[in-house]
């Protein structure tokens, strides 16, 4: 799969009749390859990309290390989210009926341009497609369940706005940017390319090494400190120099979540996760029945 339909452009998909539609964004329109125009303020947008896998890092900018009062990794850690947890821009984030801690996650997404495998930290870049604003949506309700897998926690349906649009490599520089996140628009969290103690072209070599990367494939290379839980009503917005804006709501989902399984829980890796309380700290409060 293409990362774009027009590699060397910026372009962007959206749900037009219930059809995925590939365009690219000229003034108040957009223009799908066929030549029809929508007005951009009617689009339903969809995520401008189409992978066979999404791999996502752990702990990678300093900020958010020190703020975890967490040991700097000497390598980075990374998990899968699947493609259903993708969104677009403008699209609906849903927080379950009952659970309180769906923390936003500011991130750059790298989409691969080239079938990547074995390519070294100096050739990385030049197998990249493009660049995108994302959320990285998690759950920390079901942090006591995923075991580090984090499958429940951030691979559920509508986990990852990707958008608006996919912006070429060519006109972006993964060493010289900056991300904000906006929460009912006061800026929540801000950081530099600077922060990251693993630069993209190391994340990308290091995953390469042993799993294919195709043409398509998401990589999302971490957040900085003050990812912090949404309410419904909320609007969150990622901001990345050069890239744009990525716009989501959150809603209630009025959802019946017991059944088989692991149910939500706020547990001490709650706490510590979604409001950087520190361990000890976060387990004497759940002890004693102190969880705010």
């Amino acid at each position: 799969m293409q990362p774009c339909s027009s590699p060397g452009e910026r372009c962007l998909r959206i749900d037009l009749d219930g059809v995925p539609r590939w365009g690219r964004r000229h003034g108040d329109e957009i223009v799908l390859e066929d030549g029809t125009r929508v007005a951009e303020a009617d689009a339903t947008y969809l995520a401008p990309v189409q992978p066979s896998k999404i791999l996502a890092v752990h702990l990678t900018y300093r900020s958010r290390v020190e703020e975890y009062a967490a040991r700097i990794p000497t390598e980075p850690s990374y998990f899968v989210k699947p493609p259903t947890t993708l969104n677009g821009h403008r699209g609906l984030l849903r927080r379950p009926r009952g659970a309180r801690f769906l923390n936003y996650e500011g991130e750059l997404a790298v989409v691969i341009g080239r079938r990547m495998k074995g390519v070294s930290m100096d050739d990385a870049l030049a197998y990249v497609g493009g660049y995108a604003c994302a959320n990285d949506v998690g759950l920390h309700d079901f942090r006591h369940a995923d075991r580090g897998a984090m499958l429940r926690v951030k691979g559920q349906d509508g986990f990852l706005p990707i958008g608006p649009e996919l912006v070429p490599a060519s006109e972006f520089d993964p060493t010289d940017y900056t991300l904000r996140t906006f929460l009912n628009g006061e800026v929540v969290q801000e950081a530099t390319a600077a922060d990251l103690l693993f630069p993209v072209a190391y994340q990308l070599a290091d995953l390469c090494r042993l799993i294919t990367l195709e043409p398509g494939d998401v990589v999302l290379t971490g957040t900085p400190a003050n990812s912090r839980p949404m309410e419904p009503g909320d609007v969150v917005e990622v901001e990345i120099s050069g890239l744009g804006r990525l716009v989501n709501t959150v809603v209630e989902w009025d959802v019946d979540l017991s059944g088989p399984g692991e149910q939500l829980e706020v547990s001490a890796s709650t706490l510590h996760v979604a409001l950087a309380i520190p361990e000890d700290e976060a387990e004497r409060m759940v002890a004693e029945g102190r969880t705010p």
